[in-house]
Parts: C-alpha cells; structure tokens; sequence
C-alpha cells in the first residue's frame, strides 16, 4: 500500500545533464523531429525562431565571418605580391651599384618612390679619418657608433619605432623631419653600417612590425658593400677571413 505521506521522487533533471545526454546521443533529433520542430529559440529581432532556423542563421553567420577571413587573405597575399615585386626592383638595382653612394643613392630614391615614405640612409661605420657626409650616404666613426647605439650594433634585428634624439642625429639629415623609422644593422660577420628608412608619421614603423623584407635588404647588403668599401686592389676582411 502506498504511504499518502511520502514525497514523490523528484523528477527534476540539471541542465548539465541534459547537455551531458544530447552530447553523447546526437541522433536524439532523429529520433524526434515532432520535439524539434515544436522547440523555439529567442531571436535579435525579438521574436522566437525554430531550432533548425536557429541553425540556419548561425551557418550563415559562419559562412559570412569564413568570406570576410578569406578576403583579408588574399589581400594580404596581394600586399606580399607588391611587395616581393618592390622588393625585386631594388635588388636588382643595387646589385648595379659600384659604391656605397650609389648603393644609399638607390635606396633612398626607391623608398621614397616605390614606398612613398621620407627617406632613407646607409650610414657606413669607419675607422680613423671620417669621410664628409654626402648624400644619402653617411660616416660614423666606429666607437661613436658604439657609444650611440650601444647593442644595436649586435643586434640581427631590425629597430622600429620613434628613435632616440642621438639616434635621429647620427642617421639623418633632418632628423626633426622623422616620426619614426627603422633601423637595420648591415652585418658580414662585424656590423658594416646601419640602414635608416624614416617616416613623418610617429606611428608608421613600430615593434609589432614584420622585419622580414628589412632583413632581406640587410643581408644582401651585407654582401655588396664590403667589396664596395675596401681598398682598390685589396681583399675585404670579412673575405679573407672566410677563407681561413
């Protein structure tokens, strides 16, 4: 006989639960599609929606957030392609270059046109007598380069961003004229120069920045100023090192 006074068994389920059972039985909905149909969701425009229109609107959503990623894709494979192409162009100019002038001559043009940014130079560091500036080519003697830029000068990396007030006055002509730039070390085993590119605007370059076609430039230069830099007759030290 059954107590009048005992409590019925509470049929009660948590949410967790029922999350936890669609989980694993996904065909559920197959089983009872009279239950799906009969199910509405609240909507942004106020009014409930099915669960199979809910699921629509949330594949289109999808679709429209793929077509977006997929477009700013193939524009940034379109800004690469520009700038492989630019790139190119300069490479094959300053594999023209017959000295340091021509080779800061070039770049600074190219940055200027092909980039429409303020400017560039190619400081060379020397030892002993320094050379009067000339152009887009500057001279800094080797241990005030070390006591200006410090580990810059060890550095792989290019530097980006606003520069320090002795940076802007050993790389540039009209350093008030430069927001911010980027500064690359030209290396063949010892640092050979820095490469400055200078924009007006404060926020152009800065520490997020790829450095990629920085390095490319810098590498290649690494390569053709220490040939352009010796002596007439004489080996590079970089060179004749290598050899040993």
């Amino acid at each position: 006989m059954t107590d009048p006074t005992a409590e019925p068994a509470s049929a009660t389920v948590s949410e967790a639960a029922v999350a936890e059972y669609l989980e694993t039985n996904p065909d559920f909905f197959e089983r009872h599609e009279d239950l799906l149909q009969r199910l509405r969701l609240p909507h942004d425009s106020g009014s409930a929606i099915s669960l199979v229109e809910r699921q629509v609107h949330l594949f289109r959503e999808q679709r429209d957030a793929l077509r977006e990623e997929l477009a700013g894709l193939i524009g940034i494979a379109r800004q690469n392609d520009q700038l492989f192409a630019r790139s190119k162009r300069l490479l094959m100019q300053l594999l023209d270059a017959r000295s340091a002038e021509e080779v800061a001559a070039v770049l600074d043009e190219t940055i200027r046109g092909e980039f429409q940014l303020q400017g560039a130079t190619l400081t060379i560091l020397t030892e002993g007598e320094v050379p009067s500036q000339c152009g887009a080519v500057r001279y800094l003697d080797r241990s005030e380069a070390r006591e200006t830029f410090g580990e810059v000068l060890d550095e792989s990396q290019p530097l980006f961003g606003r520069l320090r007030d002795s940076h802007r006055d050993a790389l540039f002509a009209a350093p008030e004229q430069v927001g911010s730039a980027a500064v690359i070390p030209v290396r063949r085993n010892d640092c050979v120069g820095l490469i400055a590119i200078a924009s007006v605007d404060e926020g152009y370059f800065h520490s997020s920045m790829g450095s990629l076609f920085m390095t490319y430039i810098s590498d290649t230069l690494g390569r053709l100023l220490p040939p352009l830099l010796a002596p007439e007759g004489s080996i590079p030290a970089s060179e004749s090192e290598a050899g040993h």
